[in-house]
């Protein structure tokens, strides 16, 4: 998934998707610890996918304090 993808969820569905994400992830590992995942870089992937979301949904946060900062100041 490109990070422009990622931008454009709003944060309800990021929130979802890194569920999603973690969960798939948990069934990758376990595929692999029996031998039954045949690509390997999908895991590589998945947490890389995870970290970019997880990124993404922090930056927000972050504005949305210093956003209420501001208008505390103000």
């Amino acid at each position: 998934m490109k990070i422009q993808e990622i931008k454009e969820l709003s944060v309800e569905e990021l929130q979802k998707r890194i569920v999603e994400e973690e969960n798939n992830l948990v069934d990758l590992r376990f595929a692999h610890e029996l031998k039954q995942l045949t690509n390997t870089a999908k895991l590589n992937t998945t947490r890389k996918d995870i970290a970019k979301m997880k990124t993404v949904l922090r930056q927000r946060e972050l504005e949305a304090q210093k956003a209420e900062k501001k208008g505390a100041k103000a």
